[in-house]
């Protein structure tokens, strides 16, 4: 296959991400949000999630940002304070823009490990305070792309000639790609954006074709360029998600679930969290069933 790219992306740093504690007795491996690598522009966090009944994120806020669930394997119960709730199961998406402010919570929905990836993606200053809204993807809905065996299953943005519909107001592209034994993948991102592959399954070889094999819970930060390249020279299939987006170029002051531009408006959320006012009016009466039934 030639060389599609004026200039492949290289790989600039690679990162293993390590399990840790988070929400109540759930266990992720963290890569963007740790401190090695607080922000990645436009995305503030990246958790592989591990979690099992009776633990899980109970009830807790956000504002100013964007969070993407996808479902690897089990499921999660959401529920929000303006009685949205659902079940996420494997193959599953939820985008979810807090904007203003949300109220949620995220548990198992069954016995034995769910697992998946929370991603957030900042929003800009105008749209932080936006109306929230969710755009929900059942598996067997996903935009789904084979080739020269190659699959893709298409989150955000597109490939292999397969697009998304869902809108992301940070641009954004989010692919979930499965390589056989032998094969090999050149996937176009735009020069501009900010560009990362997480891996999940089995070995592979990005950038460079002379480089060393990856293995699963590395992220790998990409550089310049205008694609990607992606070898699979082992003989197992390669599962990864590559994730690219329009850096926002702004501020980020952040205190845990509030991301805003300064701490003057990280000062306000507070205030208006503790005072249920200004988008958080639902939450002085609110608490999830799950938090009900386990009384959290």
């Amino acid at each position: 296959m030639s060389n599609v790219f004026e200039e492949p992306r290289p790989v600039v740093r690679k990162l293993l991400a390590r399990p840790q504690h988070e929400g109540v007795g759930a266990v992720v491996r963290r890569s963007i949000g740790r401190f090695e690598l607080k922000y990645f522009d436009p995305f503030l966090m990246l958790d592989e999630f591990s979690v099992s009944a009776p633990a899980g994120f109970p009830d807790h806020p956000h504002r100013g940002f964007e969070t993407v669930t996808y479902m690897l394997q089990g499921a999660v119960i959401h529920e929000d304070f303006e009685g949205h709730k659902g079940m996420i199961g494997p193959g599953d998406l939820q985008w979810m823009t807090a904007g203003r402010g949300i109220v949620h919570s995220e548990m198992p929905a069954a016995q034995g490990t769910q697992k998946g990836l929370q991603l957030w993606i900042n929003l800009s200053s105008d749209h932080k305070m936006i109306e929230p809204r969710y755009q929900e993807i059942a598996s067997k809905d996903v935009i789904e792309a084979a080739r020269d065996g190659v699959k893709v299953r298409v989150i955000a943005g597109e490939a292999l000639g397969a697009k998304s519909p869902i809108y992301t107001r940070t641009p954004t592209m989010y692919l979930d790609f499965t390589l056989k034994p032998g094969a090999h993948l050149q996937q176009p991102i735009p020069v501009s954006w900010n560009a990362f592959v997480y891996v999940l399954e089995g070995e592979g070889i990005f950038g460079n074709s002379k480089s060393l094999p990856v293995s699963p819970h590395h992220l790998l930060l990409l550089g310049h360029g205008d694609g990607l390249e992606v070898w699979n020279k082992s003989l197992r299939p390669l599962r990864f998600v590559l994730v690219g987006g329009e850096p926002l170029g702004e501020p980020v002051v952040q205190s845990g679930p509030f991301v805003m531009n300064t701490q003057e408006e990280i000062d306000q959320t507070i205030e208006d969290y503790e005072n249920c006012i200004n988008g958080f009016e639902k939450a002085r009466h609110w608490r999830s069933e799950s938090a009900r039934n386990l009384d959290y």
